[in-house]
């Protein structure tokens, strides 16, 4: 009988997962199937889910080596001389699936209201859903569609969320699932559809290309992303794997800025999320000759139990927001400037330079890093003081009636409270005259004189 290899079983539902044999997690471990057979080898040979929090993974080799009466060792291969084939061709979902699952009655889009409810009344969250294209099933689920640089889908992740928490529900009806297996099950897709994956909001990029890339390993957490900083187009890898080198070539010549996940502290180093994402930024940076730069501002600040818990910036931001969220802006808040446990940068990753901070008030939160690690070469301190654009601005601002409706400055960036805008604006680019980090908010005030100046 020819020899098979050893494959992990392919999902079919929360009874195809079991109890893993280290966190104790029901419905979170994926067994190894003899190749033969198609038996689970071992109860204790397979793969944790949860890469960062837990990390079980005992493959079938090393279970043969420890046990070798179980046998299973490979024979060598018979030689087989196969023809070339033809290159099957990439899976594409009908644009009209995704059409019809536009809504944003999902819990997690539930969430996101009461999340960001509280912070400015100037998000939109229709605006956001639509920027996403995120979905939603009859069961509230969201739906994280993944839309390439060409606007085709590849598929989309079916997932369920706790209204008020924003955490993921695990339980049955929680599970994971994908739009092509169910069009699939529902003979919509052929057995055979041939799935390559892509980055979550990949789509954008075309339509800004000029923008910074924050790349996330979970789609909540480039979403929220999106929200608080919107200098940056953010996508979702969808798990700490989802990085590669294949998906990353929409990025060639961008500069990115990765942002993984805590992971446990007592994990191998080798398979802890930051260095997992540091060597794959190496190959990207290698390949496409992109600036990638791999945030470890978490990696130096967190707690161990932050670790266990594999927590990401989405959950520091979601915390601070509802402890202090008057501290938190949406659009007007500086890209550097959060008050978190522990610096996140996001816009930018230069060495600070010296800076006058008042009691009580928000740190400039910077990545230390070496100067090899910058994506902005310029010196924050280059460019003179912006005394007279700022008297043009608050001239012109204050001979107009300012609108009471909405002002689009551009795809991502709708502002629904002019007046709030403009005031928050100058506020900073006087506070923070002359340094070219905050320029941003200046280009801006300034764009939307262009708009009102008809």
């Amino acid at each position: 009988m020819m020899y098979k290899q050893p494959y992990l079983r392919p999902y079919t539902g929360k009874e195809s997962r079991t109890v893993c044999p280290q966190c104790k997690k029901s419905n979170s471990f994926t067994l190894y199937l003899d190749g033969n057979t198609g038996q689970p080898i071992s109860p204790i040979v397979g793969i944790c889910n949860h890469a960062n929090s837990c990390g079980y993974h005992y493959p079938p080799k090393q279970y043969f080596i420890d046990n070798p009466q179980r046998g299973g060792f490979e024979p060598r291969p018979t030689r087989v001389i196969q023809r070339p084939q033809r290159p099957k061709p990439m899976g594409l979902i009908p644009i009209e699936y995704l059409d019809r699952t536009q809504s944003t009655d999902s819990n997690f889009v539930y969430f996101l209201t009461g999340l960001f409810k509280s912070l400015d009344n100037s998000i939109s969250i229709e605006e956001l859903c639509r920027t996403y294209k995120l979905g939603a099933t009859k069961d509230k689920r969201v739906i994280f569609w993944q839309i390439d640089i060409n606007g085709n889908v590849r598929t989309g992740k079916i997932m369920q969320y706790n209204p008020t928490t924003g955490k993921r529900v695990h339980n049955a009806s929680g599970a994971i699932d994908w739009i092509h297996n169910t069009l699939k099950r529902a003979d919509k897709l052929p057995d055979d559809y041939n799935l390559k994956q892509c980055y979550f909001g990949e789509h954008q990029l075309n339509e800004q290309p000029d923008k910074i890339v924050a790349i996330t390993e979970a789609e909540k957490t480039a979403v929220i992303g999106s929200v608080l900083y919107p200098q940056l187009i953010w996508l979702g890898a969808g798990g700490v794997a989802g990085l590669t080198v294949e998906k990353s070539k929409v990025l060639k010549d961008r500069s990115v800025i990765l942002y993984p996940d805590l992971s446990k502290s007592e994990l191998p180093k080798k398979e802890q999320a930051f260095e997992i994402w540091t060597k794959r930024a190496n190959e990207i940076r290698q390949t496409y000759g992109c600036k990638v730069v791999v945030s470890d501002i978490l990696e130096k600040n967190a707690t161990d139990e932050e670790k266990r818990s594999g927590l990401d910036i989405a959950d520091y931001l979601i915390k601070q927001m509802r402890q202090a969220p008057d501290q938190v802006k949406v659009f007007q808040q500086p890209p550097i400037e959060v008050k978190a446990p522990g610096p996140i940068v996001v816009a930018e990753i230069v060495k600070p330079q010296p800076h006058p901070i008042r009691e009580n008030e928000p740190k400039m939160l910077t990545d230390t890093s070496a100067t090899s690690n910058r994506i902005s070469g310029r010196d924050k301190r280059a460019q003179g003081n912006w005394d007279g654009r700022i008297m043009k601005l608050k001239a012109f601002f204050n001979s107009i009636d300012l609108p009471s409706g909405e002002i689009r400055l551009s795809e991502s960036e709708v502002i629904t409270d002019v007046q709030k805008f403009i005031t928050s604006h100058l506020s900073y680019v006087k506070r923070y005259n002359g340094d070219i980090t905050f320029e941003p908010y200046l280009l801006r005030l300034e764009k939307m004189k262009n708009i009102l100046d008809v």
